[in-house]
């Protein structure tokens, strides 16, 4: 059941209690929004349940402010937190089944060691560590246990990534890259689609009937009611006998009684919606009932609000172009895969040697661009894996590129001017450690593959809309 203690936080006493009281984690009271059991587990790893205050100290340590959390709620803010949550539990369960191990006396002079804590004469400096805990709000246990887990990642990432060493032709070929000049012209292919305006109805219909499947839109028929303090027990207070109803009513939804019986027994408005589909138009709370139609029949906070609903009806529909937000959607996806189709006859051609420089030269009619790119870092033009792409490519070829808008380009490799590094300069041996870097990070990105097979996560999707709508 939601719990009284979650609103508390809403009442006048304890506005006033933030003002007298140090509270180390912001979100102190969110844990008791859930109810015992597995409702209160937002995933889980094997058998090690994550539970929702482990969420909660997670987000607090973050140090993301909530109104941050609030306006990135759509860009699955929530769902990077606990993705980082998981990763470092992941990392947890590999350095106790490697047994890896901190000596206190080894935390002790990695804290002694840091100039942060030092005086002017290099020594290490209780006061000015304590210092920092005050300022950075920090007990010292708090501290060296987060100092602890770090340090315990990068000895489980040394063992990982021990004994890589670049070999000489890799070094090279990162040398070669990053000094490196290399001139390209290149076409933009914008003006050799077919505009958007120029596609019928007919060819619309067409690609909805040849895709009929994979654009079904869904439509689904609910009923809900708002409920606050005011419309259920006629005040404008979250206190005790409002959560008490609350809790009321969401026993009533695990009985499945019927909605309209509930709402009509506490004179909730009843507002029934049919043939609903998801558009720009659509009112907030309906948005969000229908982005849990999966869950039939609930009850859920909403801003300031609690939702309840049921779901009664969902189905799956053919567009209708007559719909003219339906048939923008629709002329979009035609739009794209033209541009596609063309693309790909174009680098069919290229790749069957059928595309020549003649062929190039008739396209770009004063349209042909030229570039110079410094090095394979180089992306003011164009994306980064373009670029690397692009210093792939042997002199006088043709491929297609992009831009980071999305843009796409033909374009000729011309020139590629090699920078020679002597054997004994400095930057050799700079380069040389770069690569070993790289290939640390490739074994770690494998690494990071291995453990999401390793281990068996699963994730409580319930409880994770109950958190993100807590701070919507």
């Amino acid at each position: 059941m939601i719990s009284s203690f979650r609103n508390f936080a809403k009442t006048k006493f304890a506005g006033l209690l933030v003002f007298i009281m140090i509270i180390p984690f912001v979100f102190w009271g969110m844990g008791s929004m859930f109810s015992s059991g597995n409702t209160n587990n937002v995933a889980q790893i094997n058998d090690i349940n994550v539970s929702t205050q482990d969420f909660i100290d997670h987000i607090n340590r973050s140090n993301i402010p909530q109104q941050s959390i609030k306006d990135n709620l759509d860009k699955n803010i929530i769902e990077e937190l606990l993705s980082t949550l998981i990763s470092t539990t992941l990392l947890d369960l590999e350095i106790k089944d490697f047994n890896i191990l901190i000596s206190e006396e080894t935390l002790s002079k990695k804290i002694r060691s840091n100039k942060n804590f030092h005086d002017e004469n290099g020594n290490f400096e209780r006061l000015k560590y304590e210092k920092f805990l005050l300022e950075n709000n920090q007990s010292a246990p708090a501290f060296e246990l987060r100092l602890r887990g770090r340090e315990l990642q990068k000895n489980l990432f040394d063992y990982i990534g021990a004994g890589t060493t670049a070999p000489r032709f890799l070094t090279d070929k990162l040398l070669k890259e990053e000094n490196s000049k290399l001139e390209l012209d290149f076409i933009n292919l914008n003006g050799f689609y077919k505009k958007k305006e120029n596609f019928t109805n007919l060819e619309i219909n067409e690609f909805i009937e040849e895709n009929k499947d994979q654009l079904k839109v869904e439509y689904i028929d609910f009923e809900y009611g708002v409920i606050n303090p005011k419309n259920l027990i006629g005040v404008d207070d979250y206190n005790q006998a409002f959560f008490d109803q609350i809790d009321e009513i969401e026993i009533k939804i695990s009985n499945n009684l019927d909605i309209k019986k509930i709402l009509n027994k506490y004179e909730i408005e009843t507002t029934n919606v049919s043939n609903f589909k998801l558009s720009s138009n659509s009112n907030d709370i309906e948005k969000k009932i229908f982005e849990l139609k999966n869950i039939e029949f609930d009850i859920i906070e909403y801003e300031d609000n609690y939702i309840i609903y049921k779901i009664n009806k969902t189905e799956e529909r053919t567009p209708d172009i007559n719909d003219q937000e339906l048939k923008n959607e629709i002329l979009e996806l035609v739009f794209q895969k033209n541009k596609f189709d063309y693309n790909s006859k174009l680098i069919s051609k290229i790749n069957e040697k059928k595309f020549t420089d003649t062929d190039f030269q008739q396209m770009g009619n004063n349209k042909i661009q030229s570039l110079l790119l410094n090095s394979i870092e180089d992306n003011k033009k164009f994306e980064i894996n373009s670029v690397e792409l692009l210093y792939s490519m042997p002199i006088n070829s043709f491929t297609l590129i992009s831009d980071e808008k999305s843009n796409i380009y033909l374009a000729k490799i011309k020139k590629l001017s090699v920078k020679s590094i002597d054997t004994n300069d400095k930057k050799l041996k700079e380069y040389s450690l770069k690569q070993n870097t790289n290939n640390k990070n490739s074994i770690l990105k494998t690494y990071d593959l291995l453990l999401n097979s390793k281990y068996n996560v699963k994730m409580n999707q319930k409880t994770i809309e109950r958190v993100k709508n807590f701070f919507q």
